[in-house]
This record gives C-alpha cells, sequence and structure tokens, in this order.
C-alpha cells in the first residue's frame, strides 16, 4: 500500500493525460466531419500525431538531462494544451496537423518523464506490483478517455477547452510531489535494425500492429460515422476496442509463454483477419453488433505488438533490452505515421469498409511472412516471459526488461 501511495502522484498524472490525450483523436475526426474535412485530410492529423510522438520520444530523455523531469514534464504538457486550445482558433487542416504534431509531442514527452520517474524509484520487491498498477492506470484511463466523447461536441471551443483543461491538471500531481527528483537515465541508442536482426518477424509484427491499432483509433469514428453511429455511439465503440484488448492480454500471455510465439503470432492474425471479413462484409448490423466485432477486432490485434516484442526478446541479451525496445517502438511509430493516412485514402475511395479490408491485407502479409520465418531458423533455445507491453515511450524497455528476465 505504501508502494501505491508514493507513486500516486505519477499515476494520477498518467490518468489525466491519457483522459486529455486519449480523447483528442476521436474528437479530431468528428469534428474534422462537422467542419467538412476530406477523409484524407482526418487521416492526416492521425498521423501528424504520431510524428510527433515519435520525435518527443527521441527529443524527451534528452531534454530532461538539459532541465530536470519536472521542467521537461512541464514544457511537454504545455506544448499538448496550446495544441488543443488551438483547435478552434484556426480552422485549417495543415494547422491542425501541426497542433496534432505538438499533442504527440506531449504524449511522449510525458509519458518518458513517468517512466524514467518510476524507473528509478522501484526496487525490484516492488517493480511487479508498481507496474501492475502503472498498466491498470494506463489502461482505464484509456478506456475512459473513449467514453468521454459521448459528452463532447464536436468542433466546439468547450470541448478542446475541456481536454486542455486535464492535460494542465496532469502537471499538478507530478509537480507538486514532494519526493526529490530521481537522476535523468541515459537516453537509449536508437538502432532501428538491432529489431530487424534479432527477429525480422517481431519487427514485421509491431508493423503490424501499428496498422491495426493506429487506424482504428486515428480514422475509425470515420467508420463508424459511414455506418451509421451517432456520436455517443462511436465513444462505445471505440470503447468496445479497448476493452477487447484488455480483456485478451491475460490468456495470450499463457499462450504465449506456453507454446511457439510465432505460433500465437500467425494464429492471432488469422483470427484478426477472420474479425476484419467479418466487418467488412456484413451489412446493415445493428449497434450491438458493430460493438462487438469492435471488441473482437481489439481482442484479436491488440496484444499482436506484445507478443512480437516478446519474441524478439527471446533472442537478445539482458544488455540489449533497453535499445531493443526503443528499436521495436521505432517500427511501430513508423507503421503509426502511415496507417492513419493510408486508410483515409481507402475510406475515401471505396467506402468505410476498405480500412478492415486493407488492415486485413496486412494480417495476411504476416502469416505469410511467420511461417517463412519458421522454416528459416528454430524457435528460441530460452524464453523470456510475456509482458504487456505498452507502446508509451522509448524508455518502456528499463522498466519491462528484468520483468522479462525474472522466472
Amino acid at each position: 500500500m505504501r508502494m501505491i501511495i508514493s507513486f500516486a502522484a505519477l499515476f494520477l498524472s498518467v490518468i489525466l493525460l491519457q483522459l486529455s490525450t486519449g480523447g483528442v483523436g476521436p474528437l479530431d475526426a468528428l469534428s474534422g466531419l462537422v467542419l467538412d474535412f476530406t477523409t484524407a485530410q482526418i487521416g492526416l492529423l492521425g498521423s501528424a500525431h504520431f510524428l510527433g510522438f515519435f520525435v518527443g520520444c527521441w527529443w524527451a530523455p534528452r531534454l530532461m538531462g538539459s532541465v530536470g523531469h519536472s521542467r521537461a514534464f512541464a514544457a511537454f504538457t504545455a506544448t499538448g494544451a496550446i495544441g488543443l486550445l488551438a483547435h478552434m482558433l484556426v480552422i485549417d487542416p495543415l494547422a491542425w496537423a501541426m497542433m496534432r504534431v505538438a499533442s504527440g509531442l506531449c504524449v511522449a514527452g510525458c509519458y518518458t518523464v513517468i517512466e524514467a520517474w518510476l524507473q528509478a524509484k522501484v526496487t525490484n520487491e516492488t517493480r511487479g506490483r508498481t507496474m501492475g498498477v502503472y498498466r491498470v492506470a494506463d489502461m482505464g484511463a484509456s478506456l475512459m478517455a473513449q467514453m468521454v466523447i459521448s459528452v463532447l461536441e464536436p468542433a466546439s471551443y468547450v470541448s478542446y477547452n475541456l481536454l486542455a483543461l486535464l492535460c494542465c491538471a496532469a502537471l499538478l500531481p507530478l509537480t507538486l510531489t514532494k519526493s526529490a527528483q530521481p537522476e535523468t537515465p541515459d537516453a537509449p541508442r536508437l538502432r532501428p535494425m538491432l529489431a530487424v536482426t534479432r527477429s525480422p518477424l517481431a519487427a514485421a509484427g509491431v508493423i503490424v500492429a501499428a496498422l491495426s491499432s493506429a487506424s482504428f483509433r486515428m480514422v475509425g469514428p470515420v467508420y463508424g460515422t459511414g455506418v451509421g453511429l451517432a456520436a455517443d455511439q462511436i465513444a462505445y465503440f471505440l470503447a468496445a476496442f479497448v476493452a477487447g484488448g484488455a480483456l485478451a492480454q491475460y490468456p495470450v500471455g499463457w499462450l504465449a509463454d506456453k507454446y511457439d510465439r510465432r505460433w500465437v503470432l500467425i494464429w492471432l492474425s488469422v483470427a484478426a483477419i477472420c474479425s476484419c471479413t467479418l466487418t467488412a462484409l456484413m451489412r446493415d448490423l445493428s449497434t450491438v453488433e458493430i460493438l462487438l466485432t469492435a471488441g473482437l477486432f481489439g481482442l484479436t490485434t491488440f496484444p499482436i505488438y506484445s507478443v512480437a516484442a516478446a519474441h524478439a526478446h527471446d533472442f537478445a541479451d539482458a544488455s540489449e533490452r533497453v535499445e531493443l525496445s526503443a528499436a521495436l517502438m521505432f517500427h511501430f511509430a513508423l507503421g503509426a505515421i502511415a496507417a492513419p493516412l493510408v486508410a483515409s485514402w481507402l475510406i475515401e475511395a471505396f467506402g468505410p469498409p476498405a480500412m478492415f479490408a486493407m488492415i486485413a491485407v496486412g494480417h495476411a502479409v504476416l502469416v505469410v511472412f511467420g511461417l517463412v520465418r519458421m522454416r528459416a531458423r528454430p524457435g528460441a533455445a530460452r524464453r523470456t516471459r510475456y509482458v504487456y507491453a505498452p507502446r508509451t515511450s522509448f524508455l518502456i524497455g528499463r522498466l519491462t526488461g528484468r520483468d522479462r528476465d525474472a522466472g
């Protein structure tokens, strides 16, 4: 209990940050539709967010080294709040894209600070419980953030102002904590090819995970509107995806620890193809049926990143954990930058089901590549533990590295 209380400020900042930044993506998509943005322009907003996220992941450890944890957190939070508040001042897709770069910087920078702080304070005895609470706080807030959309009016200054207030509120717990700031960790070297050399299949897996997740989160509201969902129903639609992914973590983790992870990855992709095909081909679904397909989509696609990461770490030394995690995040970010833009182009050209057709093709490629890789080399002689790997910052490898080597 003392451990949880000592980290309460960090966890509260995570919750407030997630409520703010987790809601801006779907709100932007719905606002763009109201303001007559094209589907491609809405996709550009999602891609811009992940561009900012990637830059923030790389820059944040260096900024912490220059100004300290609290000042870096304040700077990134202010950047996110400015991006949110500026939305209704300038109604232009390209201007909004720049604002979304700011929100991506905010997310990556703030999570980097929080995870660096956690890493410096946890001990071997408290690591497991701390990470458990951290994951629950992050996932629970992500789920709530989707529900916030049901009460926010699209293209409204008040809506963006409320999200900006939540973003600013995230400053208070961390900057007012009495805990001393920890030593600044060294920024991990970014070696993208490390992921490819350790496991080409894992590198492909995280790209396909980005194809699924980024497309659905950033362009999913356009699909929902296209199939007749109201704004409040789109909130449940996105929440069902997150809930499905959360429910999948334990059973998929058990399977990934018991069986060859390449087979787990392949069968998850097969299930994802079935889910996408079902969603794309079914017509005149009821609202409940649409929510169930979203939950099934999250169930089959959300764990792929963690399974791919676990498979890559099976072929890495303990000394490579941090840099390998950063390399996997790099490939995820590349996929996430491209996915919303491509998905929006396809929806504009062929209609809402085209997004799921694109994702199904990506998973089909992963299945074929997985089978090819299984013939190329045997499985790992020693396997690490499966660990749910949040896509939050390049420093997440510091928090999960020892968990992978335990047991």
